[in-house]
């Protein structure tokens, strides 16, 4: 009898202390993948942000200190002397001014002309439109590389070749370099959006060009912002395109004039000890092209990232 009330008693106490041992072990796995989360985090933000830390450090470095296999991460002397040649080099102003024509333009008409395209996509109603959608989806998978040839002939023939036409022009035509892009969001974005809206904007006597531009382009201020965003940054640091269509010296952007820089130095000091030898000038002149795109997100890292989030739960 005694035996079978303790028994009862040990069962009793095992089973108030399961909800205890309930909680430490849900903690235990929240605080697991905490860490796990955390973790590969830490990995990611290593390998995107080594390749800054070395291109920083080294545009920092003498020529002394990059050779001297003591110093790794912090140079004995900061020479910014290398951002002064890599400026003067480059001709910084200049291609400054080029690339913020090139990447404003195009980012401009892109913006408007592909918000408009998929407003269409998204909301309109007409013939056709999957098979349309279709080959816009087929222009966002097909290379650049394959085209360029016959895109090459024809801005010759339209004498748009080392202007800036083939870069700004066909971006008021929802085109440009990744266009179709920016029309697929937009497309999600307004497809996402209650059509009462629309409904009540019809019985106000509101047209379809007025609905878009009073009504729903405000509120696809997450897609310009994204979209604002990507082809400003992917203008900006375009290479093939500029490489094509522009020959004079006065129209480079700035990744083209980090060419003419790497080729300069390695002609004046042979091959690939020019390349070794002036590396820390060149990581000066790679900082001065990522320095524009990095204020501009410095400013609007907010920005960006709710609109990322909104867009993502809108699609």
């Amino acid at each position: 009898m005694a035996q079978g009330t303790m028994e009862t008693r040990l069962e009793s106490r095992i089973r108030g202390a399961a909800p205890w041992l309930l909680i430490y072990r849900r903690k235990a796995e929240h605080l697991f993948f905490q860490i796990l989360m955390y973790l590969m985090l830490l990995n990611i933000a290593f390998a995107f942000l080594l390749p800054v830390f070395y291109m920083t450090s080294t545009s920092l470095m003498t020529i002394e200190d990059f050779v001297d296999p003591a110093v790794y991460w912090v140079p004995t002397v900061f020479n910014w002397e290398n951002f002064q040649l890599a400026y003067m080099g480059m001709n910084y102003t200049v291609a400054l001014k080029n690339s913020a024509i090139i990447a404003l333009g195009a980012t401009l008409g892109q913006v408007i002309t592909c918000a408009l395209a998929g407003y269409g996509f998204g909301r309109g109603q007409f013939p056709g439109r999957e098979l349309l959608f279709g080959l816009v989806l087929f222009t966002f998978i097909v290379p650049p590389q394959t085209i360029i040839v016959p895109l090459f002939i024809l801005y010759r023939n339209l004498d748009w070749i080392d202007t800036f036409y083939p870069f700004i022009i066909p971006s008021f035509f929802a085109h440009g370099l990744r266009g179709s892009l920016f029309v697929i969001i937009f497309r999600q974005f307004f497809r996402g959006l209650p059509w009462e809206l629309e409904d009540a904007a019809r019985i106000d006597g509101a047209g379809p060009i007025r609905t878009f531009s009073r009504i729903m382009l405000p509120l696809a201020k997450p897609a310009i912002v994204v979209s604002f965003l990507f082809s400003l940054v992917w203008h900006w640091n375009d290479f093939y395109e500029p490489m094509m269509y522009l020959m004079k010296p006065e129209r480079f952007t700035v990744p083209l004039r980090l060419q003419i820089l790497y080729q300069s130095l390695n002609e004046m000091t042979g091959g690939q000890a020019g390349e070794l030898y002036n590396e820390p000038l060149i990581m000066a002149a790679c900082f001065l092209i990522v320095l524009p795109p990095l204020i501009l997100y410095l400013f609007t890292q907010r920005h960006f990232v709710e609109s990322v989030e909104r867009t993502g739960l809108v699609g």
